[in-house]
């Protein structure tokens, strides 16, 4: 299938720019002194260890509660009160942040952007989980400073809002954007909106981006 009218790359950003928490235990375990294979809950890549992730897939939870629900249990291995996602990420991710993006993402945004396409993120989570400093310290975030449009608490996608607060911000129709996901939730939000959507697996990065790059005629090296 092609998308002729593709004008605009509209990414996610946990999952899809950044390796998802579940893949940098590891890293979060050096970070917070913790033993390895502490944290055995793999979410997608294992859904059996995971039965919070499953009920978040269900719908019975929010992506979000699931993520201030894993927060608290680690932090509560390491003897602290955290109430909030940002203190999980800012202290498991906070040294290397380069350390948790994807090469594959990366690369992509440097594709779209070096031949003259729009960027966008749309994240219910960047600002909120990682504070706004974040931004200025991975410069790859820098090409897309011009449209980066993070919704507030109370404007999260699948709400048509957030979609359109993107749109508006690109001065573009949704059949001109390609909007990338890890959440199916997300995705069907997009696709009401009118834009051309990738699931994105993150099990398989790579096939994601090839996806993603493909309307745009562009391909992933």
């Amino acid at each position: 299938m092609s998308f002729p009218r593709a004008k605009a790359l509209v990414l996610d950003f946990g999952g899809v720019i950044s390796k998802t928490l579940f893949e940098t235990h590891g890293l979060t375990e050096a970070a917070l002194g913790l033993s390895p294979s502490t944290l055995r809950w793999r979410g997608p890549f294992a859904i059996e260890t995971d039965p919070l992730w499953a009920s978040m897939q269900r719908g019975e939870i929010s992506e979000r509660d699931y993520l201030v629900t894993r927060s608290r249990e680690v932090g509560r291995l390491v003897g602290e009160d955290w109430n909030d996602m940002a203190t999980f990420v800012k202290r498991a991710r906070g040294a290397d942040p380069e350390a948790v993006i994807r090469p594959e993402a990366k690369r992509a945004i440097e594709l779209v952007a070096d031949t003259g396409f729009k960027l966008a993120i749309l994240s219910n989570e960047l600002d909120l989980f990682y504070g706004t400093e974040f931004r200025g310290r991975l410069p790859l975030l820098q090409r897309l400073r011009q449209s980066l449009m993070p919704p507030t608490q109370k404007l999260l996608k699948p709400d048509p809002r957030a979609y359109q607060m993107v749109l508006d911000a690109l001065s573009l129709d949704a059949g001109a954007c390609v909007f990338v996901d890890d959440q199916r939730r997300n995705i069907d939000g997009a696709e009401a909106c009118g834009m051309h959507t990738v699931l994105f697996d993150v099990r398989d990065p790579r096939s994601g981006y090839v996806a993603a790059l493909r309307p745009f005629g562009l391909e992933l090296t």
